[in-house]
């Protein structure tokens, strides 16, 4: 075997509003090229703004010359098809800006959807956050992240690079306007910071508003029979509207913010156009001042103000990414843990050895595991049990690599099967749940989903052992018949010869099965119970089960209760 290392990612911050930033920095670092290019295109047309603003203003001091009774100024034709060329110039550096924009936010989103999906398949079942939930983070969560990487990174940079290239042209045409122009961004920071007080935690309640609403949702669709036939149809749907309502209350407090701030910046950008005029007005009363001066820094204040209001705009993006990150935050920046062995290749065969294995979820609550000891030999079946909580699935959960034991030693073919990488684990081992999920497509995709380069006659091999082709058979495309989702249009035994299917096709050396049978009449396990059998034969396999008909067929039976093994009595002699 060799060693493979895996990276450890940084151990989270307590604050959760420390955690968001530090993500937030740190995809900003990763995607900083990506961000350069828009903001390189919007200097280059805050300078073609400038430069035609100084045209324009030429062009109207030398038509405003005569009615101010001064001689007719030089500017012509030339100042107006420089500035129209200008003008179509900036226009498509503004289209280009806008492609290169839509190009940082969804190489930003791919980036993290690839980290967020990594991260929950990493953890498997061990996430106990629900289905509607995690399908919030990997959607709605990275899709609120776009705007911070697309807008509003490249929005901050040019607020700051526009606004002083801008006061600087101003300064050299009349040094007061370029002044005056400086202090009125220095207040734009000010009002947003007024009016946006509490706005970062008004956008994290909305996405956790979103976030229940749209778990819940998934939920309820997923369980709607159950409701129709207890008749709570009625009821749910008043909780769904209580919570849309909720988000819409939240969402508008959001808006409200963003109106404010956007009413604040417009007021400045008046009271600035006020301050030039009266400033240039005084300077023409006292019998100087220069007119093409004067227009000029006055057409500069949309030039000025224009990256401001972007930033302004965006600015909510960051709120709404504070939030989401947030939430992203405890998933992407939990410790990952420390690489394992790698195999060279899956064995053909296993003994599997359990010593004395502890384990613990909550130290407020019993193990789960205390002590279990046992050993399975190649073509051995092992049948584990017990009543409810009596620790199967958790001891299935350890085999599979989801979760460490806190003490204990297992053991596959006498070396220590914690150092493995968990996926290693994996690969070594064939399961088949108590309910099969099968994928919206065809019998014979979702039997190779557990070796996708098998070949046809390799599916349709473990289809036969399987006993599936008695069903498929009857089909109208047989192992290409489309199935629904979550394998609706099968019948439960069928679904659950399908995954046996996928264990004949993995050809793996190890099986666990929990629960196999459970859920099925009897006609049907004992169908399935001759197919796990076959299934078993060769193979070192552990089920967990609740069925008799399996305890008194498929092997040895090991009694748990309560996370220990049940010494069995022996009979006096």
């Amino acid at each position: 075997m060799r060693r493979r290392s895996v990276p450890r990612s940084a151990t989270p911050d307590t604050a959760g509003d420390a955690a968001a930033r530090a993500l937030l920095a740190r995809e900003g670092r990763a995607g900083r090229r990506r961000q350069a290019a828009p903001v390189l295109l919007g200097l280059a047309a805050a300078l073609c703004g400038i430069a035609q603003a100084w045209l324009i203003a030429r062009l109207l001091a030398a038509l405003l010359a005569p009615l101010l009774g001064n001689p007719a100024g030089a500017a012509g034709w030339p100042e107006l098809l420089g500035a129209a060329l200008l003008a179509l110039l900036q226009a498509g550096l503004g289209v280009a800006q806008d492609r290169a924009q839509l190009a940082a936010g969804i190489a930003a989103r791919a980036r993290l959807r690839g980290a967020v999906f990594a991260r929950l398949l990493a953890d498997g079942p061990a996430d106990e956050r629900p289905v509607g939930e995690r399908a919030t983070l990997a959607v709605d969560r990275v899709e609120a992240l776009d705007g911070y990487f697309a807008r509003y990174r490249p929005a901050a940079a040019l607020a700051l690079l526009v606004p002083a290239l801008v006061a600087a042209a101003a300064a050299l045409a009349d040094p007061v306007s370029g002044a005056a122009l400086a202090v009125a961004g220095l207040l734009v920071p000010v009002a947003l910071a007024l009016t946006g007080i509490g706005a970062a935690q008004a956008s994290a309640r909305q996405f956790e508003a979103l976030q229940r609403l749209s778990g819940r949702f998934l939920d309820r669709m997923r369980g709607l029979p159950t409701l129709v036939l207890f008749n709570r149809q009625e009821a749910e749907a008043g909780s769904l509207g209580r919570a849309a309502t909720e988000l819409r209350l939240r969402t508008m407090r959001v808006l409200r913010v963003a109106f404010l701030s956007g009413v604040a910046q417009e007021l400045l950008a008046a009271l600035a156009l006020v301050c030039l005029a009266i400033h240039h007005g005084a300077e023409f009363r006292a019998g100087g001042g220069d007119l093409a001066a004067a227009l000029f820094t006055l057409l500069l204040v949309p030039a000025f103000f224009a990256p401001l209001r972007a930033f302004s705009a965006a600015y909510q993006e960051r709120l709404a990414a504070r939030g989401a990150a947030a939430a992203l935050a405890p998933l992407l920046d939990a410790p990952v843990e420390a690489g394992g062995l790698v195999l060279e290749e899956v064995p053909p065969r296993v003994v599997l050895s359990v010593q004395d294995v502890h384990l613990r979820y909550d130290p407020a609550r019993p193990p789960a595991l205390d002590g279990v000891s046992f050993r399975v030999m190649p073509g051995e079946t092992l049948v584990l049990a017990g009543p409810s909580g009596s620790g199967k699935t958790s001891l299935l959960r350890v085999l599979l690599g989801f979760r460490r034991p806190d003490s204990g030693r297992i053991a596959i073919n006498g070396k220590d099967a914690t150092l493995l990488a968990p996926a290693e684990l994996r690969r070594l081992s064939s399961y088949v749940g108590q309910r099969a999920h099968l994928f919206r497509d065809t019998l014979r995709a979702n039997i190779r989903l557990a070796r996708p380069e098998a070949t046809d006659a390799e599916v349709e091999a473990a289809a036969e052992a399987a006993r599936v082709m008695e069903f498929a058979a009857a089909l109208p495309a047989g192992l290409d018949t489309l199935v629904g989702e979550g394998g609706y249009g099968l019948s439960g035994g069928q679904a659950q010869r399908v995954a046996i299917a996928r264990a004949f096709l993995r050809d793996a050396p190890l099986l666990l099965l929990d629960e196999p049978t459970a859920h099925l009449d009897p006609g049907t396990e004992a169908e399935v119970l001759e197919s796990l059998r076959r299934l078993c034969l060769g193979r070192t396999a552990i089920v967990a089960t609740h069925s008799r008909a399996a305890r008194a067929t498929l092997g040895r039976v090991l009694e748990l209760s309560a996370g220990r093994v049940v010494p069995v009595a022996r009979a006096a002699g």
